[in-house]
């Protein structure tokens, strides 16, 4: 759907300068998504593996983070063999809902209500990121932190439009449960694609 070059705005490697490789289609449809014009699988435009990694690679960093919509829709193989051979870092973000593919040195799973990650998915993950909209989503983050591996970082994440509401409640729930996280969206705070 779209690529650009910026800084990491969430999770575990926010701040850290990033490739974004945003893949379209996405059928777990999130009432709150961001990027909805990413849902159609066949809206948008092809592009073969060696003109990615040549926009990847003009520029620095080196660190590729594969999105979506939802990435695991696509088989992700050979588009993580080509990037690593190019000395890529490739990061995924998904929402846990297809069977892993590709190789990846981080996993950040958001599971979405709509459409459950899969345990295989869960169990590999780095990185567990729940998306807070509600004040049940912290019962509901704790259910799927029993079912990351025992050295998966968690963070709950305020959902953007709600983000006034909820940060303090996450700021409190973090301090009464240490496990977790707090994540933010910098990106959007700084004004920043």
């Amino acid at each position: 759907m779209e690529q650009f070059y910026t800084i990491q705005g969430e999770g575990y490697n926010t701040g850290r300068a990033a490739y974004f490789i945003r893949l379209g289609g996405c059928d777990v449809g999130c009432v709150w998504c961001d990027v909805k014009e990413s849902w159609p699988l066949d809206a948008h435009p092809r592009h073969a593996l060696p003109d990615l990694v040549a926009a990847v690679t003009a520029h620095p960093g080196r660190n590729v983070v594969v999105t979506g919509g939802e990435p695991l829709m696509h088989e992700l193989g050979p588009l993580t063999a080509a990037l690593q051979a190019a000395g890529c870092q490739t990061w995924i973000e998904t929402s846990g809902a297809y069977p892993l593919s590709g190789n990846w040195n981080w996993i950040c799973v958001s599971p979405k209500k709509f459409k459950a990650p899969l345990p295989a998915v869960l169990a590999a993950a780095h990185e567990l990121k729940i998306v807070v909209f509600n004040k049940s989503d912290f019962a509901w983050a704790e259910e799927h932190a029993a079912l990351v591996g025992p050295e998966c970082r968690l963070y709950l994440q305020p959902e953007w439009s709600k983000a006034s509401a909820m940060t303090p409640l996450i700021v409190d729930y973090v301090k009464a449960h240490p496990h977790w996280q707090v994540s933010l969206q910098t990106h959007k705070y700084l004004d920043i694609p």
